[in-house]
């Protein structure tokens, strides 16, 4: 039996996203990251990832591939405080949904490692998309041939 079906399965992974995301509708930091129109797609696209990396349907990799979770957060400006928003909403999602004790740590230690793992920007600034002229880390980094003009 897999952590999915220990859980509830699908359902239980659905009501714990449409948790997070009513509180994502609300969050001014991270609901500019979702367009109002988007919301519902993004809720369907973490809903199946988390089913598929808890044992359930891999329909999330039949739709979209390998997650990429790292390339495809680039986009977003995802500093420290947005970090703590997202782990702040998906707490509430998981307190709502009262997983046992074991379930509950065992998900919340994959999901506190996965919101560390996104950040990708300790600038405050900026809020949603992050512009396309960001600097990358080679931008800052001086090489050889930059050294020598």
């Amino acid at each position: 039996m897999t952590f999915y079906d220990e859980v509830g399965g699908y359902d239980t992974f659905q009501r714990i996203v449409d948790v997070f995301y009513r509180e994502v509708a609300v969050d001014p930091v991270l609901k500019p990251m979702y367009p109002e129109e988007d919301l519902g797609p993004a809720a369907e696209r973490l809903t199946m990832f988390l089913v598929q990396y808890w044992g359930g349907p891999t329909t999330y990799g039949e739709r979209r591939g390998h997650p990429r979770l790292r390339m495809r957060h680039v986009p977003f400006h995802i500093d420290p405080d947005a970090r703590d928003r997202w782990l702040a909403h998906m707490r509430t999602a998981l307190d709502e949904v009262k997983l046992s004790p074991l379930h509950e740590a065992t998900l919340w230690d994959y999901l506190e490692r996965a919101a560390y793992a996104m950040v990708n920007t300790f600038e405050p600034s900026g809020i949603g998309r992050v512009p396309s002229s960001r600097p990358t880390l080679e931008h800052r980094i001086p090489t050889e041939s930059t050294e020598t003009e």
